[in-house]
């Protein structure tokens, strides 16, 4: 098969998942004009309209529902014969597609995938930022990111690195509330709750081994994680974030520690863990090695914390 037609492939692909041209360009390390151009020969040379613009979004016509699974196919094929000769040549070739939570893209993989991209030149990174609990099977992914505590399920785990839990909030909401101390003080307080993946119904705080457990109410539900560290910033209350996404903001002196004394756990003590999952088989080599690559990046940035 000829290279542009599997760029066009590729480029129609991408925008079928991610249903925006730009979003997709970014992802291809392509620009919204050259994955257009792609799509519209694609269309020209299939005869068909492959793809619905308007102004809020880009959908699927029924040719373009028809041809996105044997174009997923034929991707996959292109995938599994850059994996052949990666092994024959030693070069690291191909696609990696993961999913990870908002805040990764702002904090820790940056870096990651600059490095890795260099290293790398011949492999194509497709990252989808959200914080649902994405499937790897049902994405296609090579592997999904998730914060917290792995639940139990047919996937493999791949643990990235242990982190802490705690309060925060800014300067000027402390200023204006006052500082809580103790878990009771909260109920006056103006709380920030992440409602995703799931809606936690419990705080569990440790102090010294001992767990108290507090039912939040919220002044604020939020659907993303960076919604909730950038709310925290602005100074619209108090919210529960991870020491390596939030120390630094302390050491800046944009966030304070609440309730400096405890850390928040599961209900049993345990600290949360960034983990990657992915189904059961034998991750490619430069799946791998970019998973390597996150657990040292994320291990140091949770240790620089502490």
């Amino acid at each position: 098969m000829a290279l542009n037609m599997l760029r066009e492939i590729q480029a129609f692909v991408s925008v079928a998942h991610k249903r925006s041209f730009v979003s997709a360009a970014r992802a291809l390390g392509r620009s919204p004009s050259a994955v257009t151009r792609a799509v519209q020969t694609l269309e020209d040379s299939s005869g068909c309209k492959l793809l619905k613009r308007n102004a809020n979004a880009v959908t699927l016509t029924e040719a373009g529902e028809r041809l996105l699974p044997h174009a997923e196919r034929l991707l996959d094929v292109q995938r599994d014969a850059a994996d052949e000769l990666a092994a024959l040549t030693g070069t690291a070739q191909g696609w990696v597609r993961f999913a990870a939570p908002q805040l990764l893209g702002e904090h820790v993989l940056p870096g990651v995938l600059a490095s890795f991209s260099q290293r790398h030149p011949q492999v194509t990174l497709d990252v989808q930022y959200g914080d649902a609990a994405f499937d790897p099977l049902h994405g296609k992914f090579d592997f999904v990111v998730r914060g917290a505590f792995a639940q139990s399920s047919e996937l493999i785990g791949y643990p990235l690195w242990r982190y802490h839990r705690h309060l925060y909030a800014s300067p000027a909401y402390v200023a204006r509330a006052g500082m809580p101390e103790r878990p009771e003080q909260l109920d006056k307080h103006a709380l920030i709750l992440h409602t995703a993946p799931r809606i936690l119904k419990a705080w569990h705080f440790c102090r010294d081994g001992q767990i108290t457990s507090l039912r939040p109410h919220p002044r604020l539900r939020l659907g993303s994680g960076d919604a909730v560290y950038h709310s925290t910033l602005a100074g619209a209350g108090i919210a529960r974030l991870a020491d390596w996404v939030a120390e630094a903001q302390v050491k800046a002196g944009r966030l304070v520690r609440v309730c400096a004394d405890y850390r928040l756990t599961s209900s049993t003590g345990q600290d949360p863990q960034m983990h990657a999952v992915y189904p059961s088989g034998e991750l490619p080599a430069r799946v791998r090695e970019l998973l390597l690559a996150l657990r040292q990046a994320g291990s140091a940035a949770s240790e620089r914390a502490r």
